[in-house]
């Protein structure tokens, strides 16, 4: 399970290129992450790659001695062509480690000392804003997207700076529903975000379901991390993907098989787990209600009706249960 708190993204200020017209774009502010595309940190002697002014059409560089005729100065620069393009974005796709093989490349500009700025879309994977800066530079697409939602969910004008266009890079859902197979998420997945990033410093990504309870993974070192929505609730978070009538049809599924397989499941919760298992609530609609105990394979080990179950976990919070009868008074004594 994930350990929450998680913490915000913040590439805004490291990526904040906003390209006015097809000729320029700027990006102010920074940070001092190299893998978010950021800008040196402070008192470094390295430049800020994108905190200048992007340009395209650029004059040609000062020409050696040669016998080939000098171009006009005043003549913009020729286009690169679309294998160029491919090209130089692959290598630098390449040489920031990016895994990415490059389908598509658009040059969107250099910037002030003159180091290309590409976007990339990938044969699998997120795409990326690619910078030729030394060492070069590769920003993934899903975590911009997640930056600027962010951003736009605190100010709906908030100005998210440079985004990915390329259609394939605007499919977040898309490379989410890939990172949920690998972390052997069985849902059908309909939505999903970057979200932020854990204490740990690995990225955060909502998985939305079809349907049923979504997730939350975490990207770490050794694989993926995963935390159901009704586990997130718990811990002072949320999940924007998943509704309570998901949550509660996969809960309905859980019962499966047990003795509480007849509940009309409306609404369920996660209580939390100790040594014997993991507890949920599932209120049903006939007004009654359980507290379940399941294995780590998710199956059900113990059924408590919410009438016997007041000393587990605090008791049934979602099934109202009926104060017991006050006790007969003792019969008089002759």
């Amino acid at each position: 399970m994930l350990k929450l708190p998680f913490c915000a993204l913040a590439l805004t200020a490291a990526l904040g290129l906003a390209l006015a017209s097809p000729a320029a774009a700027q990006a102010p502010g920074g940070t001092s992450n190299p893998e978010a595309g950021g800008r040196a940190a402070p008192g470094s002697s390295g430049a800020d790659p994108l905190n200048a002014t992007v340009r395209t059409n650029t004059r040609a560089g000062r020409l050696g001695a040669s016998t080939t005729p000098r171009r006009n100065r005043n003549a913009p620069a020729e286009a690169p062509t679309a294998e160029a393009v491919m090209a130089s974005a692959q290598t630098i796709a390449t040489a920031a480690s990016s895994n990415c093989q490059v389908t598509e490349a658009t040059l969107l500009g250099v910037n002030a000392e003159q180091q290309s700025i590409y976007e990339a879309a990938c044969a699998t994977g997120p795409g990326y804003i690619l910078i030729g800066t030394t060492p070069p530079q590769a920003v993934d697409c899903v975590i911009l997207a997640g930056q600027a939602d962010l951003d736009r969910s605190r100010d709906p004008a908030a100005d998210v700076g440079l985004q990915c266009k390329i259609p394939a890079n605007t499919d977040v859902a898309k490379v989410v529903r890939a990172y949920a197979l690998e972390a052997g998420i069985a849902c059908t997945v309909d939505q999903g975000a970057s979200i932020g990033k854990s204490t740990a410093g690995n990225f955060i990504y909502e998985v939305g379901c079809a349907e049923a309870d979504g997730f939350w993974l975490e990207k770490s070192p050794t694989g993926w991390q995963t935390t159901t929505c009704m586990q997130v609730i718990t811990q002072s978070a949320g999940c924007k993907f998943t509704q309570p009538a998901e949550q509660a049809a996969t809960m309905k599924a859980m019962l499966a098989g047990s003795p509480a397989a007849a509940c009309d499941v409306v609404e369920a919760r996660y209580m939390g787990a100790n040594s014997n298992g993991a507890f949920y609530e599932a209120k049903c609609g006939a007004e009654e209600g359980y507290i379940v105990r399941f294995n780590t394979e998710r199956v059900v080990q113990q059924v408590y009706p919410c009438a016997e179950a007041a000393r587990i976990g605090g008791g049934c919070k979602l099934t109202t249960v009926a104060a017991a009868a006050p006790a007969a008074p003792a019969p008089a004594a002759n």
